[in-house]
């Protein structure tokens, strides 16, 4: 049995870059489809994260600005031009001014409800945009390691079968080739995972919120402001009754 020559240089003749070299165009083309499919999977994490932290704090003002101003536009202009709230707001009184242009009899409490439903459903659509592309990450990626797996076996039994025996330095290179491969194929796959577990986590609480949200603007639109949650309310007793429009009536004295 032959010894291995010794690396010259302090070079790892087994690393990554030499399995590369090994593997030839098939272990290049799954090594660069990895490395894409875990910048767009990192890329995807970080942008998602923002945008639902942004969606958290803008929660945090409807409860302490918005619920005190003594008008719906006031409140609305308090909030981030384009937010999740502001659009949903907007969405609102566009679909109060609406309903009094209606030609059929409908009840603005099915109007209003059905608007704000579609609003909070195009929130909850966009926070799910890119998950897809994680799920798909996260599942498929494994698989494609595991091609260069196969294929770095496939040649250590080549070799094994030119050379006649089964020498450590025949089938120490595709072996370590195919190992590595596998381990690319992980390491891609699991931040995908959990990253897209946690992102899900995330946006069912950002769900929750909006739809409280919209139950709130809603029950607050039909009451002509009678209505309005219980820290809002406790919150903004001094202030008048917030005139949602003229579609609605004020509540009496």
């Amino acid at each position: 049995m032959t010894t291995p020559a010794a690396p010259t240089g302090g070079e790892n003749p087994y690393g990554l870059m030499a399995a590369l070299e090994q593997g030839g165009t098939i272990a290049w083309a799954v090594f660069i489809i990895l490395v894409v499919m875990s910048a767009a999977s990192w890329y995807i994490m970080f942008t998602k994260l923002i945008e639902q932290q942004k969606i958290l704090n803008q929660a945090k003002r409807v409860r302490t600005s918005f619920w005190g101003t003594p008008s719906l536009k006031e409140g609305a202009a308090k909030l981030e031009k384009n937010s999740a709230y502001r659009q949903i707001v907007d969405d609102g009184l566009r679909a109060q001014d609406e309903h009094t242009k209606l030609l059929d009899p409908v009840d603005q409490h099915d109007w209003l409800l059905s608007s704000l439903a579609r609003s909070q459903a195009l929130v909850n659509s966009k926070l799910g945009n890119g998950l897809a592309v994680l799920a798909t990450v996260g599942s498929t990626s494994p698989f494609i390691g595991l091609f260069g797996t196969v294929i770095g076996i496939y040649r250590a039994l080549i070799k094994i079968g030119s050379a006649g025996q089964a020498s450590i330095d025949a089938v120490a290179g595709p072996v370590g080739e195919a190992l590595i491969m596998t381990a690319l194929g992980l390491a891609v796959a699991v931040p995908a995972v959990l990253g897209y577990n946690w992102l899900i986590r995330r946006n069912k609480v950002v769900a929750e919120q909006i739809s409280a949200f919209s139950t709130d603007l809603h029950g607050y639109m039909v009451s002509g402001g009678a209505v309005r949650p219980t820290l809002a309310a406790k919150a903004a007793a001094p202030v008048a009754p917030l005139k949602a429009g003229t579609a609605a009536a004020a509540p009496k004295a």
